[in-house]
């Protein structure tokens, strides 16, 4: 898998867990501590988030970084 789709797995894996628990995309990235802006990129795919923001994510979300990453 390149990076390119590995980035284009991530943000289509966050946007169908943010909106299967019905939040908006500013009340994740609070959620997390990122700025609305920088997640707003990381689930358009045109931001790589790093393994840091990966697992703030997944624990704001309650879910695991793999259910993220899609592995």
């Amino acid at each position: 898998m390149s990076e390119t789709e590995l980035q284009d797995k991530i943000s289509e894996n966050l946007a169908k867990i943010r909106k299967e628990q019905r939040y908006t995309q500013r009340e994740v990235a609070e959620l997390a501590g990122l700025n609305p802006n920088y997640y707003a990129k990381v689930e358009r795919g045109d931001s790589m988030p790093s393994l840091k923001t990966i697992h703030k994510l997944a624990k704001a979300l309650k879910v695991t970084a793999i259910d993220i990453v899609g592995f």
